[in-house]
């Protein structure tokens, strides 16, 4: 049982099992930003990575295909290597937080006016409709901005209004209206 177990670890060397593991790590997370970069609109940068994704591919494949029946730990290396690859790949895409959202936010009627003039003295694209609740009357404020400073925009509005009720929605598209100039370029 042993010498199976023995045979079966040791059946292919260290540093093949290494490559596929970290190839496949390195190719999963471009396609995983590939599909992400497309959707939010950056073809260019798209097909670049799926270039060198499929190249990647092709070679790593290879070498696990070949001799799977004989050294089938490729095969299951390669399996961890596609998992690790998925979470890298979207650990990757949430630290670049490429794209605006929109954040919505239902706040009381007396704290509206201060929070769109906080956010509006940062640059940000904000517009104030009147919403009628259950028991009052709101304010529904709409906030275009990066979404990459999303969290420190719903922070602001906490501490201003803890019982606000905030949504936020990726953009895709997004044109005319006030676009603050500290915005970065628009997708």
């Amino acid at each position: 049982m042993w010498k199976w177990f023995v045979d079966f670890i040791t059946s292919v060397p260290l540093w093949e099992l290494a490559l596929i593991f970290f190839a496949r790590i390195i190719e999963v997370s471009m396609g995983t930003l590939r599909v992400i970069v497309i959707n939010k609109g950056y073809r260019t940068l798209g097909v670049i990575l799926a270039f060198f994704e499929v190249m990647l591919w092709v070679f790593v494949a290879s070498r696990v295909i070949t001799g799977i029946a004989e050294k089938p730990l490729k095969g299951i290396i390669y399996s961890f290597g596609f998992a690790s690859g998925v979470y890298l790949g979207s650990r990757i895409e949430s630290a670049l937080a490429l794209g605006k959202v929109l954040i919505q936010v239902i706040t009381a009627k007396d704290l509206g006016a201060t929070m769109a003039t906080i956010l509006r003295n940062q640059n940000l694209g904000v517009t104030a409709l009147d919403a009628h609740g259950k028991d009052a009357d709101k304010v529904l404020l709409m906030i275009y901005t990066n979404r990459k400073g999303k969290e420190s925009v719903m922070n602001q509005i906490m501490a201003i209004d803890e019982k606000a009720l905030i949504v936020s929605h990726d953009i895709t598209t997004l044109q005319g209206g006030y676009i603050g100039k500290a915005r970065g370029f628009i997708k």
